[in-house]
């Protein structure tokens, strides 16, 4: 069983989940709006992965017993000067989450709650690659400036990126 305090961080941590997907869901748009459609696709692969991180959270939750309480979604930003920007917020939001998964965690161990540690060691690892995959794609930006060729290429990579199931789902299936 969870603890009222696990079970109410986990929930926050639910309304996180879908404010990033929300996030991402906007920069989609902010990038076909402006004909990266690789990037709005690269985006949209992101919304999908953080609405599967909520599920993830909300089936364990309901796994242990708990109750999900779903809240207000604040706004989110609409527009970005540059695709650079975009995925700098993309690293610092991300790099925020990962202070937030680690807090989750912390919070399980003090409780000595280690189904929830154990559940939440995936997350730690995703969140690994989640700042990877941006910081990668700021230096790549950075790389090409303002060489539309470049862009244009790297726009084109960021078209092929497909989206898979996050392994906790798959295996509750």
């Amino acid at each position: 069983m969870l603890s009222v305090k696990m079970q109410d961080a986990l929930n926050a941590q639910i309304n996180a989940e879908m404010w990033s997907a929300y996030l991402y869901l906007s920069m989609s748009m902010a990038a076909a709006d402006k004909g990266l459609k690789g990037m709005a696709n690269w985006f949209a692969v992101q919304f999908k992965e953080e609405q599967d991180h909520a599920q993830i959270i909300i089936n364990y939750i309901l796994s242990r017993g708990g109750r999900v309480k779903l809240a207000a979604i604040d706004a989110v930003e609409t527009e970005w000067d540059s695709p650079i920007d975009m995925f700098e917020q993309t690293l610092t939001h991300e790099r925020k989450v990962t202070s937030m998964i680690h807090n989750l965690y912390n919070l399980a161990v003090e409780e000595r709650d280690h189904a929830t540690s154990n559940m939440l060691n995936w997350f730690v690892d995703e969140q690994v690659e989640e700042e990877d995959s941006a910081r990668e794609i700021i230096d790549q930006l950075r790389l090409i400036e303002c060489n539309k060729l470049g862009l244009y290429m790297i726009d084109k990579e960021m078209a092929t990126r497909t989206y898979t199931t996050p392994s906790p789902l798959a295996t509750a299936e």
